[in-house]
């Protein structure tokens, strides 16, 4: 039994890990409630979460806050990655999908108000820069659960 201090037990049965094609990866990534966000924070790597949704040209929209980091990188053209999984913590099976691509702020007004009113907030009022992340490398992975023959 998991206790708050405990991991729950761990399922034992072989597994194995297989590649997603982009076309799957993008459809779950986009069905995927919240992701995280990667970038360079004074020289460091930096992860944060948020949600997201999938623009009509098929770029990863994400709302950062003004403080998150990312507003100042936004002066150069900047790379972020962008990943999403779905992983059970007992079964340990599920999927995991990376999106890397060049970012930039979405400074159409109505259009960045549109998504910011779509994505929300998680702490407040949503607020913050829209951006959009161009999904050119999309890598993904599924773990599943080996089938005894």
């Amino acid at each position: 039994m998991a206790g708050p201090n405990r991991f729950p037990a761990r399922d034992e049965s072989p597994r194995r890990t297989v590649g997603i094609e982009r076309a799957e990866a993008l459809r779950l990534l986009a069905a995927a409630p919240f992701g995280r966000i990667v970038f360079t924070h004074d020289a460091l790597p930096a992860v944060r979460p948020v949600n997201h949704l999938i623009g009509a040209d098929g770029a990863i929209i994400i709302c950062t806050r003004p403080s998150g980091g990312l507003v100042s990188l936004f002066g150069r053209a900047v790379v972020l990655a962008y990943q999403a999984d779905d992983i059970d913590p007992v079964r340990r099976i599920g999927w995991s999908v990376l999106v890397v691509g060049p970012a930039h702020a979405i400074t159409a007004v109505e259009l960045a108000e549109e998504y910011t009113r779509r994505l929300g907030s998680w702490d407040g009022p949503a607020t913050g820069t829209v951006i959009g992340i161009e999904p050119t490398l999309v890598s993904g992975t599924r773990v599943i659960e080996e089938v005894a023959v």
